[in-house]
């Protein structure tokens, strides 16, 4: 399969016939974002000017590292045409890091925003919905559907699957049973889909909580970014969305 690569010595290594379960890898995740119609948000000459400019799609990659019921989540790249076209993002996007404690639903996460800022809190709480008979494979595994709804009235839609232990995913999004391969947040236009699992020489060193920045409530920066794009209409939902995540 394009774009994937598995390191196939633990997930194809059968004992006696039994499964074989993951619980330390590196996961890289491909996100793309419709960059129109997130200006479509806004329609008026200077937007419409922009689609012209913009390629349709944005695309990064970004890193979860995870060791057990730990992970850190990391921007790795851009694909070459998205280099340094951040028109929609606040702060440097490369600076941004989450850390996640599954077992104590704890995490750390550094956002870029005027200012890098440490934001100590608890992990996002979804109230999931499963569809165990809908599956769909990706990077090399069976995935089944999961609907949650975050921050009152925003749907996502998740794959996951359970040969991956942990129960985590991109940024702060978990509590499936299983490591989230795919995702969609319909209302930011932008999924993010694995396209390699490495499960040999993997840093888990490097899974620890990030110190530098800031600290602030995050409770805090989120009045203070509601109340600086209370009338950026859409775009500042995006924003406020983007931060919290």
């Amino acid at each position: 399969m394009k774009n994937i690569l598995l390191s196939l010595t633990l997930l194809l290594n059968l004992a006696g016939g039994a499964q074989q379960f993951v619980s330390t890898g590196m996961i890289e995740y491909e996100v793309k974002t419709n960059v129109h119609k997130l200006l479509d948000e806004e329609d008026n000459v200077w937007t419409r000017m922009a689609k012209e400019q913009m390629p349709k799609f944005t695309t990064s990659y970004y890193q979860l590292t995870f060791n057990d019921n730990k992970a850190i989540y990391k921007f790795d790249r851009f694909d070459d045409p998205t280099k340094r076209r951040q028109m929609f993002a606040i702060g440097n996007v490369e600076d941004d890091i989450w850390y996640s404690d599954y077992a104590t639903g704890s995490s750390v996460r550094v956002k870029s925003v005027d200012d890098n800022y440490l934001l100590a809190d608890q992990l996002l709480h979804i109230d999931w919905k499963l569809s165990p008979n809908e599956t769909r494979e990706i990077a090399g595994f069976n995935c089944r559907k999961a609907t949650g709804v975050i921050f009152d009235s925003v749907y996502v839609f998740a794959f996951y699957t359970d040969e991956i232990t942990v129960s985590g995913g991109p940024m702060v999004i978990n509590g499936l049973p299983g490591m989230i391969l795919g995702l969609t947040i319909p209302r930011m236009y932008t999924s993010w889909i694995a396209t390699k699992l490495e499960v040999a020489g993997v840093e888990v060193k490097k899974i620890v909580a990030p110190t530098r920045g800031k600290k602030k409530d995050p409770v805090l920066i989120a009045k203070d970014i509601k109340k600086a794009v209370s009338d950026w209409g859409t775009w500042g939902r995006q924003i406020l969305w983007k931060t919290m995540l």
